[in-house]
């Protein structure tokens, strides 16, 4: 069991997030449920790289002075698996909007498939999402997106080391990667589509690793919280 003084000294903290839980939430729980298991008025704690209400998976919640690691932990290299949906896409390029075109695929081989993951392996120009959190002119790009605002959005760089499709399952591509930070998912699964001649979006989504942390070494909330001390 962690003690009092070991939280307020610094902690890293794996967080198997739930779906539908931002990741502010998970933050906010967890600082909650520390401070009342232990009374203490105030304790730093902050996670290290967001991931969407919709995805769930591995989130790195440090405490104390180990909140000043948040920014090595959030350029390490991070892994993820999830699927892909063929045939639609979405202005979210996820299941947070709704399907806003459809585009043909009984073109589309299991050999396609594969061969197109190969143009997206090494450094690689991405545009993120429009539904993203990302600032521009000091608002969320989100804010523009629902506010029905066109907005400019530049590209950015990115390394993808890994890219494979797991499990084909008629539209539904199961897929595992592996990349840098700054890495969108989301836009990966828009981008795909194209690849295929085609339309994507991300149908589910979870983290698996961060550097050496694993996901499978991580606590569920409920878990975390049966951890600590019963309060009186």
């Amino acid at each position: 069991m962690i003690t009092k003084e070991e939280f307020l000294a610094g902690q890293v903290l794996l967080i198997d997030k739930p779906l539908t839980w931002t990741s502010f939430q998970a933050v906010n729980k967890l600082r909650w449920e520390i401070r009342h298991a232990f009374n203490i008025k105030k304790i730093k704690v902050g996670h290290a790289g967001t991931l969407d209400p919709l995805a769930t998976g591995l989130l790195v919640i440090c405490t104390g002075k180990m909140t000043k690691q948040i920014n090595i932990f959030q350029g390490q290299e991070k892994e993820y698996t999830g699927t892909f949906a063929l045939g639609g896409t979405t202005p979210s390029f996820d299941l947070e909007t709704g399907i806003n075109e459809t585009f043909p695929t009984e073109h589309i081989t299991d050999e396609l498939i594969h061969a197109s993951t190969k143009q997206f392996i090494g450094k690689i120009d991405q545009f993120p999402p429009v539904f993203s959190a990302i600032k521009k002119d000091g608002k969320r790009l989100y804010e523009f997106a629902r506010a029905g605002e066109a907005v400019e959005i530049k590209s950015r760089q990115v390394e993808i080391t890994e890219f494979e499709i797991t499990k084909i399952n008629n539209l539904e591509l199961h897929f595992r990667v592996v990349c840098s930070k700054g890495t969108y998912i989301r836009s990966l699964a828009n981008d795909f589509g194209k690849a295929l001649n085609s339309g994507a979006h991300l149908s589910s989504l979870r983290r698996t690793r961060i550097g050496d942390f694993k996901v499978d070494d991580a606590l569920t909330p409920e878990e975390f919280i049966g951890s600590l001390p019963p309060k009186d």
